[in-house]
Order: structure tokens, then sequence, then C-alpha cells
């Protein structure tokens, strides 16, 4: 029995990240804007969705998730799907959501969502959508250790912000999401947090990791997205 189970982090785009571990893949927020009608053959036996898709494909089909607002791509269609706050157990993974906000007004003005921690492997990874706000000691307390951190960049929060709230949660790796493709504003949002952070914003295919190979000091790290094409 392996002692030391690897997990394999991709990014597909925006907020959409694959968990690949010994017990499950755990795919967040495979919009089909994002990954396509048909999933590029993306696979996984649970789905999250932090919030419903803001940008649906025109006459878009498949099943749709556990509130109706976003549809599946269908290389997902047979994966168990969680899109709200809660505690849950699927396949030997443990999972919680927990009510986060696309903005720093309770979710008045972009609307409400929810974070994921996915405790896989035995590493707890923190998925946190496209939140816009930092967050209290009682949802510190809800989410608790952190060895993985995905964070949005280029929405609500600024650089800054954003490096606080990598802070709070206290991460050994935190894997950036850009929001967009790149551009001027997206390449300029990357190099200020990544300045932040004390790094530097170069891609690589994909994130590989075991509990012994976690840097000492929080890491920040960009992916090269496999969702294009």
């Amino acid at each position: 029995m392996c002692q030391n189970p690897r997990v394999e982090l991709s990014w597909y785009g925006r907020t959409c990240v694959r968990l690949r571990g010994r017990e499950a893949v755990v795919v967040s927020d495979p919009y089909q804007s994002v990954v396509g009608p048909t999933g590029r053959g993306i696979t996984g036996e649970i789905v999250t969705y932090s919030h419903p898709d803001d940008r649906p494909l025109a006459k878009a089909k498949g099943k749709r998730s556990r509130d109706g607002l976003t549809m599946l791509p269908s290389s997902l269609d047979e994966a168990f799907v969680l899109d709200g706050p809660g505690e849950y157990e699927v396949r030997d993974v443990l999972l919680t959501g927990v009510r986060t906000y696309r903005d720093d007004a309770k979710g008045g003005e972009r609307g409400k969502q929810t974070a994921f921690l996915v405790e896989l492997d035995g590493l707890h990874t923190i998925h946190l959508g496209e939140i816009g706000h930092l967050l209290t000691e009682e949802k510190l307390a809800d989410i608790g250790t952190v060895e993985i951190a995905c964070v949005p960049i280029g929405g609500s929060l600024s650089a800054t912000k954003t490096a606080e709230l990598v802070a709070q949660l206290d991460p050994r790796i935190v894997v950036a999401m850009p929001l967009e493709d790149e551009g001027p504003e997206m390449n300029d949002a990357l190099a200020k947090f990544f300045h932040e952070m004390g790094g530097e914003p170069t891609p690589q295919p994909r994130l590989s990791v075991t509990f012994s190979s976690l840097p000492a000091e929080t890491t920040a790290v960009l992916l090269e997205s496999r969702g294009k094409g």
C-alpha cells in the first residue's frame, strides 16, 4: 500500500481544475463554455460547481447540475455533482462546501457561490471559485487546514487582497486561476499577484504533489491551460 499517494492537478481555463488521486477524480467548474459540450475527454467521478455558468453556450444541451442552472459536458454525465454548501463523502473523498460570495457585498453585486474543500488522498485542496472577499474567522474554521489553494486572478479581488486571502489560508501551494484569456490586463493581474507572492508567473503543464514533496514556504504556481484547442 502506498503511504505517500500522489495527487495530480490540471487546469483547463478560468476556474476549471481537475484533481486526480488514488481514490477518485474530482473536477471543479467544468463549464461547457470552458471545456466545450463534450468536455474534450475530461473524466471524473465527482464534479463541483462553485456557481452557475455565466456564459452558457447557445442551445446548450446535456445533463443539468443539481440546481438545474448549469449544463454538464457529456464526458461527465455519470459524475456525482455538488453545487451547494454542506459536508459530503463520495467514493471515500470528503468534500465540504462553504458559502462564499463573488463580491464583497455578500452577493449583492455578483451573487453567492460555494468554495469547496476537497480531502483527497490525505491532501486538502480548497477551490475558491470566483471568491470576491476575505474570509471571516468562522469561515476559516469551517475550512480548516489547507495544503493547496486554487485562487482566482483578475476577478473582484486585487492582487494585494488575493495575497491577503492566501495568507489567511496559509497553504503550501497556491494555484493561480486566471479568469480571462491571455491579454494585457490579465498578464498585468498575474504579474502583480506573483510579485505579491514573491515569484514569477512561469507556466508548467500540471502539478504533481505528495505530502512529502510539499514546499516549506507558500509557493505560487501557474499552470498551462489544457482546455484550449
